[in-house]
């Protein structure tokens, strides 16, 4: 089970979040190419090691925050 630390309600149970993907994913703005649109929708850094997510919470306070978690051991060390 992941313990996730909400900035606003505290430490919850993972079945209260859900997943956005990585965090720091610049959306395509004006022109934009097919290229482009397909990095943006399907290309995403894939590490072993800290990462940076973002986590919706949807059964507390409704906020989305960036959560930096260890892909290997699960550990949460930043919530903002």
């Amino acid at each position: 089970m992941l313990l996730i630390d909400c900035p606003h309600c505290g430490p919850r149970d993972e079945t209260e979040f859900r997943y956005g993907g990585q965090a720091g994913i610049a959306y395509p703005t004006g022109e934009t190419s097919d290229a482009r649109w397909a990095e943006y929708v399907f290309l995403r850094d894939n590490p072993k090691g800290w990462f940076r997510e973002r986590w919706f919470h949807v059964h507390g306070c409704r906020t989305w925050f960036d959560v930096e978690r260890h892909t290997v051991t699960h550990e949460i060390r930043n919530t903002t």
